[in-house]
């Protein structure tokens, strides 16, 4: 029967499932899928989030590993792929693979860059991704407890891609002072400072994680 059940959970790796909120195991929370538990481990909660025992829980397979007493399931609500799962559901396109989710970064439950990529010069990227009044976008912030998602359209160019990922800030210039140790520095209007930086540099730093590059942002 261990088998069993992990030949029909290994293959839902990387596949949303629901279930209930069973027990608490420290700060992991144990989820009841039905035919077997599932663990949805502290590092990999959204952590503004708060369950009670019986509360609904939606999450991204992680890994299906061999344990003594069956089948360890483990759960994410913080990973990239749990966003990007969100989006396919939500965004048929994506599903389609008429858009191209290029990239992820997120600091769960606070802010996401993506970078979206359309494979149809009929088809808007920001757009399709943003849906009617912003329907489709709203509908996945409020999976993920209404999590901030920028997103940034592909780029070729360094130069492009290096402004576009400080989205919503509006930049100046881009200018590369290191391309070996991937370093440019980036110029704002005054205004835009905060905003390019984010409270406490969240943006820039996801900016960072977003491109690869060291960005120096000045007025």
């Amino acid at each position: 029967e261990r088998d069993k059940l992990y030949e029909e959970f290994k293959p839902k790796e990387g596949e949303i499932v629901s279930g209930a909120v069973h027990r608490f195991l420290d700060r992991n929370i144990i989820v009841d899928l039905g035919k077997t538990e599932a663990i949805l481990p502290l590092r990999e909660q959204i952590r503004r989030e708060r369950y009670g025992i019986g509360a609904n829980v939606r999450a991204v397979i992680l890994r299906v590993d061999k344990a003594q007493r069956g089948p360890a399931v483990v759960l994410s609500r913080a990973s990239d792929i749990f966003l990007q799962r969100l989006m396919e559901i939500e965004i048929p396109e994506i599903a389609d693979k008429i858009i191209e989710v290029v990239r992820i970064v997120r600091d769960p439950g606070f802010r996401a860059k993506v970078i979206v990529k359309s494979n149809d010069p009929r088809v808007d990227a920001i757009g399709s991704c943003v849906g009617l009044r912003g329907s489709r976008i709203r509908s996945i912030m409020n999976e993920v407890a209404g999590e901030r998602i920028d997103l940034i359209a592909f780029a070729e160019g360094v130069e492009e891609s290096l402004a576009a990922a400080l989205a919503p800030a509006k930049v100046s210039s881009v200018q590369v002072m290191d391309p070996e140790n991937r370093i440019a520095e980036v110029l704002v209007d005054e205004e835009q400072l905060a905003l390019a930086i984010g409270k406490d540099g969240q943006n820039v730093s996801l900016a960072q994680k977003l491109t690869g590059w060291t960005l120096e942002v000045k007025d």
